[in-house]
């Protein structure tokens, strides 16, 4: 069986940072050794990581590859080339393609389409409606990731208002319940106020300008959501995990504790670390998104909360639309980003202006993601886990990360930008995949399983 030895790397895991090697056999990591150790047999292949960074592969628990259905915009061959890329080793997919994965025919037709076409390891949802939660007792838990319930209308129509349902689906399942909270009728009464103060009461088809969708997809629609949500799951003792959360309030609904003693859990995504509604200005459509991009103070403590415990981890909601599709204003536009590629450079810069440490980053992306959906054997840089890791150096000068992968063609983030941090290697169960700015289209990640 094949051996690789990674040496010399900065191996980033658990709390710490140290010189050191890996060595991998098949498609496992056989041993972590310390600086000066040597391995146990000899290794066929050996590759110099001198002045690099090791670390695990990351977990994005919130994509959205847009297949079946939707392969105009992404699919989930376009789209985990792009996760490779970007150094994402895992993904768990959201229901809402076409058709939605809220039956177990579809669940499953889905997972094959996976195993057929997804460069890196994979799981999907199963999709809550108002009526489907009988069958939550059919799901394999070890190998459904969660239940994706959107208590806030987004892309594909899949909302769940009514109490009688969010009860059922609360008391219906020991599976993680993972939320969309935004309350659908404040949208809607501040939708028909802003129409009414910006003279577009009388057109039903009228647009509203980009900067008016965070007052639209408000704070408080948010908030009393998620708050919602959170009463929802303590009455019913459910592992509730709330997704991209973006304002202050809400995170007052969250303990600062480690994920292993909570039940429930909360993220936030990559856009609303990055920009602010100042970007509106610059970018429009390009970060339009649900939840909203929202105000600098929301983002300064979304940001703290990440340095403690009272946000458990980082996702991108990975969103791809075509550029027709995110034409027009705050009601028209398509709600949607794709950022997975440059997800975990955009943390490493985020990094370099001291606002986290690396640790942190491993932390939240990697770690706890395994944690909270009890992924097996993933997520840490361990003996006998599966060999998913990441290279990462940092340049003395500043580069534009290649080519983008997804099928959409578009990043948010501005023409110019350039990173400090590339991604050298991605190993998937031991697999290199990416390296030198190369992808090998032949490789198929394995399906997650979950404790």
């Amino acid at each position: 069986m094949k051996r690789t030895l990674i040496r010399n790397a900065v191996i980033v895991n658990e709390g710490r940072q140290a010189k050191g090697s890996v060595v991998i056999q098949g498609e496992k990591i056989a041993e972590v050794l310390a600086d000066g150790q040597e391995p146990a047999q000899s290794c066929g292949e050996i590759i110099d990581a001198q002045g690099s960074y090791l670390l695990p592969g990351v977990i994005d628990g919130h994509v959205h590859f847009r297949e079946p259905g939707l392969t105009h915009k992404a699919d989930i061959f376009s789209e985990s080339r792009a996760a490779a890329a970007g150094g994402v080793t895992s993904i768990m997919d959201m229901p809402n393609t076409s058709p939605q994965t809220i039956t177990l025919e579809a669940w499953n037709e889905k997972t094959e389409r996976m195993a057929q076409r997804s460069l890196v390891n994979y799981a999907c949802y199963f999709g809550a409606t108002q009526t489907n939660h009988t069958l939550f007792s059919q799901l394999d838990p070890h190998r459904v990731c969660g239940i994706k319930l959107f208590m806030g209308s987004s892309t594909g129509d899949m909302l769940v208002d009514r109490m009688d349902s969010l009860q059922h689906i609360f008391n219906g399942t020991d599976l993680l319940i993972a939320a969309h909270c935004e309350d659908q009728n404040i949208i809607n009464r501040n939708t028909a106020a802003c129409k009414e103060r910006y003279s577009f009461g009388k057109s039903p088809d009228a647009d509203l300008p980009l900067r008016h969708h965070p007052e639209i997809r408000s704070a408080e629609a948010c908030y009393r959501s998620s708050e919602l949500a959170v009463r929802l799951a303590q009455a019913a003792n459910a592992r509730l995990h709330i997704l991209h959360i973006t304002t202050g309030k809400e995170l007052e609904l969250f303990e600062d504790k480690p994920a292993l003693e909570k039940k429930i859990t909360a993220e936030v995504c990559i856009p609303h670390l990055l920009f602010t509604a100042d970007d509106y200005q610059t970018l429009g459509a390009r970060i339009k998104c649900n939840p909203a991009v929202k105000t600098e103070p929301n983002r300064t403590m979304l940001r703290e909360a990440l340095n403690s415990n009272r946000i458990d981890v980082i996702a991108t909601d990975h969103a791809p639309h075509l550029p027709a599709e995110k034409e027009g204003g705050a009601l028209k536009a398509l709600s949607g980003i794709p950022v997975i590629q440059f997800s975990l450079v955009s943390m490493l810069e985020l990094a370099e202006q001291g606002l986290f440490t690396i640790q942190k980053i491993v932390d939240k992306m990697c770690h706890t993601p395994a944690q909270i959906y009890r992924i097996r054997n993933r997520g840490y840089i361990r003996a006998g886990y599966q060999a998913d890791l990441v290279i990462v150096k940092r340049r003395q000068t500043p580069v534009r990360i290649g080519p983008i992968y997804s099928k959409c063609n578009w990043s948010p983030l501005p023409e110019n930008t350039t990173f400090r941090w590339e991604i050298e290697k991605t190993f998937i169960n031991g697999h290199s995949v990416y390296a030198n700015r190369q992808l090998d289209d032949t490789y198929r990640g394995q399906a997650l399983h979950f404790r």
